[in-house]
């Protein structure tokens, strides 16, 4: 190893000579070696030092006033100034909150920078038109802020919106429940059923929802359970609704087509002056009839009409009055008709039983081995076609969840399936 820095800078250059012989230039064919420049001792090298370090402040203190850095330095302080602009008065200051669960109107209010006492005010000002003690979790309030006061809104509903306002420089408050703008949008979906309905319908484009309304419009028509075919198809015209939030919250079929093992079904929506609507098809006659086709939506049969059939748990041959809809547990029971409840209650092998007396009084059905009734069944209950009664199950003897459903004319069981329903 090298002893001292010129017997170090010595080796180096030697050693460059030997790796690059091409690169040493020549004289008459001759090469020659260049001057070695003189290398300076370490001793110096705090004088070189202080010498650089005295250079560099002399130029940095006379480049200090210099007209292109100080143009230079005002352009960076205008661009700062630019990208922050200024607040105006007009621009509304919103702020939101999503009540959660076991939240109470207080604590919904001091997230919203309300104080206690302000909180207070707010609920006795909103008391004589909405009891803001009942708001419920999953809404939205939102407070917002400009020139004329400060502005508290709950929606309520899909359909009305508490609206509560302290104008500017006032310390009342002032509550009215108001009616929320809708926005609506018309669409267009067809499809054709290769699987079931619902992947057709979805790949059609439409949500459980819709698919579900189809359904109901033509039910007095077809039975879900049993009539669909590959093959069958649908279209329809529909009408998506949008609150003032954006957020779509209902659908609703204008028309509607369905054909059914080549049978052609049509609906249009007719809507009456006191706003209920029903569906007629356009020679104008009322898609409703006495019965729906099923008590059960999306089921399939598991056993038909039959006098004779051996019994799945009893092992012996015996009728078999009615039809057997099979479906999870806990699937919604629907009555085929308006009546009144005849008979509610645990019967035999039919375990938990309903039978009900129809409008016309010569008609009545059975719906056997629910798992639950439905809240507020009783004797004498008045029901409307389409009402839940209660749920699939298999209480009684029942080998599997399924609805056990009769038909009776004047006491006596007939086929379901092969019932004509009158308009």
């Amino acid at each position: 190893m090298p002893n001292s820095f010129n017997d170090f800078s010595d080796r180096i250059e030697e050693i460059h000579a030997k790796a690059v012989p091409s690169r040493q230039p020549t004289r008459n064919g001759r090469r020659f070696r260049l001057p070695a420049l003189p290398v300076l001792s370490h001793r110096w090298y705090p004088v070189i030092g202080a010498l650089i370090g005295f250079v560099f402040i002399l130029l940095l203190v006379s480049g200090h006033g210099h007209p292109a850095d100080a143009n230079v330095g005002k352009l960076h302080e205008e661009w700062v100034t630019a990208s922050i602009p200024a607040p105006s008065a007009d621009t509304p200051r919103i702020q939101k909150t999503r009540i959660k669960s076991g939240d109470n109107i207080v604590a919904v209010l001091q997230r919203l920078d309300f104080s206690r006492t302000e909180a207070f005010n707010i609920i006795r000002a909103a008391n004589p038109s909405y009891k803001l003690r009942n708001i419920r979790a999953g809404h939205t309030m939102i407070r917002t802020a400009d020139k004329d006061g400060l502005h508290l809104y709950y929606n309520i509903d899909n359909s009305q919106r508490l609206h509560a306002f302290r104008p500017s420089g006032s310390h009342t408050w002032q509550a009215k429940v108001e009616t929320r703008h809708f926005f609506t949008r018309q669409r267009f979906a067809a499809g054709t059923i290769h699987g079931s309905l619902f992947a057709a319908a979805e790949k059609a484009g439409l949500d459980q929802r819709t698919t579900m309304n189809l359904v109901d419009i033509f039910a007095w028509d077809i039975d879900f359970a049993r009539d669909l075919r590959a093959g069958d198809s649908f279209q329809l015209l529909y009408e998506e609704r949008f609150d003032d939030e954006g957020r779509m919250i209902t659908t609703a079929i204008l028309a509607a087509e369905f054909i059914n093992q080549g049978h052609k079904f049509q609906a249009v929506r007719y809507t009456y002056a006191d706003g209920h609507s029903s569906y007629f098809t356009p020679a104008g006659k009322s898609m409703r009839k006495a019965y729906l086709k099923a008590p059960v939506k999306f089921s399939r049969i598991s056993s038909r009409f039959t006098l004779a059939r051996k019994h799945p748990i009893l092992g012996y041959t015996r009728a078999h009055r009615g039809v057997d809809y099979a479906a999870p547990r806990g699937t919604p029971i629907h009555a085929i008709g308006d009546g009144f409840i005849e008979f509610i209650g645990w019967r035999g092998g039919y375990g938990r039983y309903i039978r009900i007396r129809h409008n016309n009084r010569s008609h009545s059905t059975v719906y056997a081995h629910m798992s639950r009734y439905a809240r507020g069944m009783k004797k004498g209950k008045h029901v409307h076609q389409g009402e839940v009664i209660g749920y699939v199950g298999m209480s009684g003897l029942a080998t599997g969840p399924h609805l056990h459903f009769e038909f009776r004319i004047r006491n006596r069981a007939v086929n379901p399936l092969t019932v004509k329903h009158p308009p």
